[in-house]
């Protein structure tokens, strides 16, 4: 089965994905009238990637999804992340949005939303960022009214991706907001579940809401996702249903986004493995000197670099999705060694592999030489996607600084050094060791 669903995945990326990296990158989403348009091509194919049962591909069965191991979701993402990473984009921020859900959410907007979202039908959105609070949100603006069995939210967030589009019938947004009366800083932070069109009783969609997109941002790349900026409220307000309990949304947000750093971190192995088969395929054929470059010495160290760097990048991520299938399905013995593991490694694989991407994509331009610089060839855009995603989740050096604040007490040396030990037996045994002069 493991072959065949990989084999799937793949034919998926390059038959159905690649070709619309080029029809992203040179004709980007619009918005205009408060409303986004996306290029011809990523509506089909998102609903292609929903109906195959992608986007649940990890989630428990009676939620709709399929069941099937973190492992091979991650295995898929790299690849889509490889073929078009602003495509990739939507099903791992639906993806997310369900799980938060799921953790946090009560029974009635569980059954509302979660199958709809796992199916592909809807789309879900995460909307932390405001112009004044990124990094740190304790100085979030957006607040949040109640309203009988609801909540009227105000307010406007930035760089929302995949915020608005017409690619499926209805987007999911999970908001953070501010009641009146919340304690000061982080502490008070709420989440809430703003639908773009509210749901009726009977599951069918009803009246819009007051959630709308302003504008789409222009970035370095990725032009194919629309990252938009979002009005909450400029009409009454946004109506929205609390997710967890108050003061907690934070804590509540953090489950998606810890499953948001480690596809941040593939989006990274996805650009570089992406660059290292392409500046293979040119290696081949470019002749100079009468032989193809890649018999040159120096093209083959850039080569085997490449190559070096993305097995170490996948090896840790995929061991990291190992990981969390032991911490939800796993022996109760390992549940929290797992669980350790996954709160210390998820920020070090967000930073390592966004960095080491640049550097591996860098080394895909080398190869190329000044072909590299046409922009039919679209090189550079890959290394630009790779830069980009040293920032996606907080900088690098910020988020590991407070992840060993908050994880390193925790993750005690024993159980450390029992995983290290782990790894150094697999690398013995398939003869992966450094071979010693």
């Amino acid at each position: 089965m493991t072959t065949a669903l990989l084999d799937e995945a793949a034919k998926f990326a390059a038959d159905i994905v690649s070709p619309l990296r080029r029809i992203g990158d040179t004709t980007p989403a619009r918005c205009s009238d408060s409303a986004v348009t996306i290029r011809q091509g990523y509506a089909e194919a998102i609903q292609q990637l929903g109906a195959g049962g992608w986007v649940g591909i990890s989630a428990p069965q009676e939620e709709g999804g399929q069941g099937l191991p973190e492992l091979f979701g991650t295995a898929a993402c790299e690849m889509w992340n490889s073929a078009d990473m602003a495509f990739a984009l939507e099903p791992f921020l639906s993806a997310g949005a369900a799980l938060a859900i799921s953790a946090h959410a009560n029974g009635a907007l569980k059954s509302t939303y979660l199958e709809k979202i796992y199916s592909g039908q809807w789309s879900g959105t995460m909307n932390l960022t405001e112009s004044g609070a990124g990094s740190d949100l304790g100085p979030m603006k957006t607040r949040a009214e109640r309203q009988g069995d609801h909540y009227l939210i105000y307010g406007q967030k930035i760089y929302i991706t995949w915020g608005d589009h017409d690619a499926t019938e209805n987007i999911v947004h999970l908001v953070l907001a501010r009641l009146p009366d919340a304690p000061e800083g982080s502490r008070g932070i709420s989440l809430f579940l703003v639908p773009k069109f509210l749901v009726n009783d009977d599951g069918s969609l009803g009246e819009r809401n007051d959630a709308y997109p302003v504008s789409v941002e222009h970035k370095l790349g990725i032009h194919g996702s629309p990252t938009c900026v979002m009005a909450y409220g400029d009409n009454g307000g946004a109506i929205g249903y609390l997710v967890g309990e108050e003061n907690q949304g934070l804590a509540c947000m953090f489950t998606m986004m810890n499953e948001a750093r480690l596809k941040v971190g593939l989006q990274g192995l996805g650009a570089s493995e992406g660059a290292y088969q392409k500046a293979v395929a040119y290696a081949r054929e470019r002749v100079q000197g009468g032989v193809p470059i890649i018999e040159h010495a120096d093209v083959k160290r850039m080569l085997l670099t490449m190559r070096a760097l993305n097995e170490d990048m996948r090896a840790l991520a995929y061991s990291e999705a190992v990981a969390m299938d032991l911490a939800h399905a796993g022996a109760e013995a390992t549940r929290e060694i797992s669980q350790r593991r996954i709160d210390l490694m998820i920020p070090v694989i967000k930073g390592w592999l966004t960095e080491i991407g640049i550097e591996v994509t860098s080394l895909g331009i080398q190869v190329h030489g000044v072909w590299a610089m046409w922009r039919r060839r679209a090189r550079p855009s890959i290394c630009v996607m790779s830069v980009s995603r040293r920032f996606t989740r907080g900088p690098t050096g910020f988020r590991l600084r407070i992840s060993s604040t908050e994880n390193w007490g925790a993750m005690a040396v024993p159980p450390w050094r029992q995983c290290m030990q782990r790894y150094v037996r697999s690398r013995r045994r398939f003869n992966l060791m450094p071979i010693r002069s």
